[in-house]
């Protein structure tokens, strides 16, 4: 597994936080942002040297000027196995939320994604390994570090992959505008698994038609469509509403 450069604030605090090997913290000289003291000692606990640096040299390092004057080296990024993906949902004994991306292309997005997904406790996103985006640092800097906090399955085969979530008990849902239901009018209390399709083609063929059913969002105004992660945010949303209204019923 290959190194990579982790840069800004929110990823590298929560790079440091998580499980992966550290190497070197580096600082841009000059550095006076708060949020740079936790960043130094919880270096200092991961006993992980710290290194000067100019910012050039720091955007040199990254790739990029937005780096907030903080890069860290690590080991690359650990996907999440499916079937532990899969055990620790029957563990935890609560109602799923997956989120399946088919095909997602633009690392902003799928950084955005698993933010959400992050923040909407998800049991896991799952992302195809070819001909998508994958963990980069530019997602995980785009996810703000949630990449950190949540796992990560990358599968062969997404329509395979959506048949074993069906046999563990998952409704599948495909995010489409088109012959779909309103998402507002269906139960996604029980055991949900989201499905957004890529930007440009939306959901393959086979993936839809592994899909129980396929969901809108009523739009309102003269544009068409929704951005992807926007999409997969407001679905994701509407499954945590209906579950915190259940919750409140039964208390």
């Amino acid at each position: 597994m290959s190194d990579e450069m982790i840069y800004g604030m929110n990823p590298v605090l929560e790079a440091l936080r998580g499980s992966r090997r550290a190497f070197e913290l580096f600082v841009a000289s000059g550095a006076n942002d708060r949020r740079l003291e936790n960043l130094l000692k919880l270096a200092a606990e991961k006993s992980v040297p710290v290194r000067q640096r100019e910012k050039r040299d720091l955007a040199r390092l990254c790739g990029t000027e937005h780096h907030q004057g903080v890069a860290l080296r690590v080991e690359g990024f650990p996907y999440a196995d499916l079937a532990d993906l899969l055990d620790n949902w029957r563990i935890a004994g609560t109602s799923g939320l997956v989120l399946v991306l088919d095909g997602i292309q633009d690392p902003h997005n799928l950084g955005a994604l698993i933010r959400t997904a992050a923040c909407a406790g998800a049991n896991g996103v799952i992302i195809p390994r070819d001909r998508a985006a994958a963990v980069t640092p530019t997602v995980e800097k785009s996810s703000a570090g949630a990449v950190e906090t949540i796992p990560i399955a990358q599968v062969t085969n997404i329509a395979q992959t959506l048949a074993e979530f069906k046999e563990a008990g998952f409704w599948i849902y495909g995010a489409s505008g088109e012959s779909a239901e309103p998402v507002y009018g269906q139960d996604l209390t029980g055991n949900v698994a989201l499905v957004i399709g890529s930007e440009g083609e939306g959901l393959r063929p086979l993936v839809r038609k592994m899909c129980d059913l396929l969901v809108a969002i009523p739009l309102q105004g003269g544009v068409s469509s929704l951005n992807a992660s926007v999409a997969g945010g407001v679905l994701m949303f509407e499954v945590v509403r209906q579950r915190l209204a259940a919750a409140q019923k039964k208390a």
